[in-house]
C-alpha cells in the first residue's frame, strides 16, 4: 500500500499525466541524483515493437547460466511495480524499492517529470548501488526519446521486430517509426537487429551506418530456425544444435536465436553449454503463459485449457494465432510427421488446410478457441482480430479497469461480429469465464492486453517471482 502511494503521488508530477517523450527532464533529475547512468554494469539496451521482454528473459536465463549476476528493467509490470526491477537476480524489495522512489521525489522537488520518467530514475539509482556484471534495460517506448535512452556507452544495443503500434506517438508509417527505435544505436556499441521488414531494415541500417555502426542482422549475418523440435542457430563462425526455449510458441525461437546472436556478437564468456541451460530454464509471465489453477482458473470445467498473452498488436496476434496450431494437436496429430517437420495446418508450406471456425482440429478431441479480449481504445482491434479468422469459435468482449480510456465489451463486441466472429459483451474477467465454461472442452485465451493479463493474474491470486 505504500508503494502504490508514492506511486500515485509520482503520477501527479506531470501536468497532464500523459505520455511526454523527452529527455530534458530525466537528464535534469539524473544530474541532481549524481548521474547513476554512469555507475551501471555492462548495459544491454533492448528496444523493438514486439519481442522485447521475451529475448531479455532468454538473456537472463542464458547469463545467469554463466553465473553471472544480472540486473533487469523492464515494463510494464503485470501485478507488482516491483515486477519492472530486479536487482541482481532477484525482484526489488518493496522497502528499497519505496526508499529509491522516496529518494527521487525528494530530490525531484516537485519539478514536472512524467512517471516513467522517475520510476526510470529510480531503478537507474538502485542498480548504481548494487554490484552486477550485467544490466538488461528495456525502452519503454519508441527509443531517441525514451526516458531510458541516457546511457551513453552501452555494452551493446537489440533490436527486435518492428511493427506498427503507438502511432500517435512515435508516427504513423514503418520507417518514422524504426527512426525512433533506431535512436537507442550509440557510436561504437555493437548492434543486434532481428528479422524485419524491407524498410524498417532500410531505416535501422542507415540510422547505424550513419554512426559508424554495422548491424548484426538476422537473415544476414545470423539465423535460427525450429527444427525437429531443437533450435538450429547459425552465424558466420559457427553452427549450434540447441534445445528449444522454455516459453511456448514457435515465435520463440527467433526472439531465443536473437538472444544467441547478441550474447555471441557481443562476445559475452557464455558456453553453449549455457545457452542451452538457459534456454531450458527461461521464464516469462504472460506470454502465451497456460493457467493451471488458482480461483479465476477454477471456474471452468477440468476439462478446459486457459492460456494467456499480453499481445496487443496486430504483429503480437500475427505470431500468437500462429503458436496457437501446434498447442492445438492432440496427441495424435502430434505423432504426424512430414519430412521431419511437424505438420501445422494453416502454416505455409506445409500442405495442411486452415481450420473452420468450428475448431481448429480435426480430432475427434478438438477443442474450441475462445477468445476472452479486452483492448484500450488507441489499438488497431479490427486488424488484432484479423489474425484469428478461421480458427476462433467465440469471442467474448470484456472492459479493462483502469484510468486508461478501454473500449467498451459492446462496442468491440460490435467491431468482432462485423468482421464475422460469433462474438458477445460480459461485465468482468469472471462473468466471461462462467460464459466460456458453457463451452464443451474449449481452449480459453485471455489476450489483447497486459493490462487484462495483469488483472487477470491478480484476481487469479497467481504468484510472479
Amino acid at each position: 500500500m505504500r508503494t502504490d502511494a508514492i506511486l500515485k503521488r509520482l503520477l501527479e508530477l506531470h501536468p497532464n499525466k500523459l505520455i511526454d517523450l523527452k529527455l530534458d527532464r530525466i537528464e535534469r533529475l539524473l544530474e541532481l541524483l549524481g548521474r547513476p547512468q554512469d555507475n551501471l554494469p555492462k548495459t544491454i539496451h533492448v528496444a523493438g515493437t514486439n519481442g522485447k521482454g521475451s529475448t531479455i528473459a532468454h538473456l537472463r536465463a542464458m547469463i545467469e547460466a554463466a553465473n553471472k549476476k544480472v540486473h533487469v528493467y523492464s515494463s510494464p509490470h503485470l501485478v507488482s511495480f516491483r515486477e519492472r526491477i530486479r536487482l541482481a537476480g532477484k525482484l526489488v524489495s518493496a522497502k528499497a524499492l519505496n526508499k529509491a522512489l522516496e529518494h527521487c521525489e525528494k530530490i525531484n522537488a516537485g519539478a514536472p517529470i512524467t512517471y516513467f520518467e522517475i520510476t526510470t530514475a529510480a531503478a537507474f539509482y538502485l542498480f548504481s548501488k548494487i554490484r552486477a556484471d550485467y544490466l538488461l534495460l528495456e525502452v519503454g517506448l519508441g527509443g531517441r526519446f525514451d526516458a531510458t535512452n541516457v546511457i551513453d556507452e552501452p555494452f551493446g544495443t537489440i533490436i527486435t521486430p518492428v511493427s506498427i503500434d503507438h502511432v500517435e506517438f512515435l508516427g504513423n508509417n514503418l520507417t518514422k517509426i524504426a527512426h525512433e527505435k533506431a535512436g537507442v544505436i550509440k557510436k561504437n556499441a555493437p548492434l543486434v537487429v532481428s528479422k524485419q521488414s524491407e524498410e524498417v531494415q532500410n531505416s535501422i541500417v542507415k540510422y547505424a551506418n550513419s554512426l559508424g555502426v554495422t548491424p548484426f542482422i538476422q537473415g544476414q549475418n545470423y539465423d535460427g530456425f525450429k527444427q525437429n523440435g531443437r533450435l538450429i542457430y547459425q552465424d558466420e563462425k559457427a553452427l549450434l544444435d540447441l534445445p528449444p526455449s522454455a516459453l511456448r510458441g514457435d515465435f520463440q525461437y527467433e526472439n531465443a536465436a536473437l538472444a544467441i546472436a547478441a550474447i555471441r556478437h557481443f562476445k559475452l564468456p557464455i558456453s553453449e553449454n549455457e545457452i542451452a541451460i538457459g534456454l531450458k530454464n527461461t521464464k516469462w509471465a504472460g506470454r502465451l503463459m497456460a493457467i493451471r489453477e488458482g480461483e479465476l482458473y477454477d471456474i471452468l470445467p477440468k476439462s478446459h485449457e486457459l492460456w494467456l498473452d499480453g499481445g496487443h498488436n496486430i504483429a503480437g496476434a500475427k505470431v500468437l494465432a500462429q503458436a496457437l496450431w501446434p498447442i492445438s494437436m492432440s496427441a495424435r496429430e502430434e505423432r504426424k510427421i512430414s519430412n521431419g517437420k511437424r505438420i501445422m495446418a494453416g502454416v505455409p508450406g506445409t500442405g495442411a488446410k486452415r481450420p473452420t471456425a468450428a475448431g481448429i482440429s480435426d480430432d475427434k478431441n478438438k477443442r474450441d478457441l475462445v477468445l476472452i479480449i479486452g483492448s484500450y481504445a488507441n489499438k488497431d482491434v479490427s486488424g488484432f482480430l484479423g489474425e484469428f479468422k478461421g480458427i476462433v469459435s467465440q469471442i467474448i468482449t470484456i472492459p479493462i479497469s483502469g484510468d486508461r480510456a478501454s473500449i467498451s465489451a459492446k462496442d468491440l463486441a460490435k467491431i468482432a461480429i462485423k468482421q464475422g466472429f460469433n462474438a458477445k459483451p460480459e461485465r468482468s474477467i469472471k462473468t466471461a469465464l462462467k460464459s466460456a465454461a458453457k463451452i464443451k472442452n474449449a481452449r480459453v485465451l485471455i489476450c489483447g492486453s497486459l493490462h487484462l493479463v495483469g488483472d487477470f493474474l491478480a484476481k487469479n491470486k497467481t504468484i510472479i517471482n
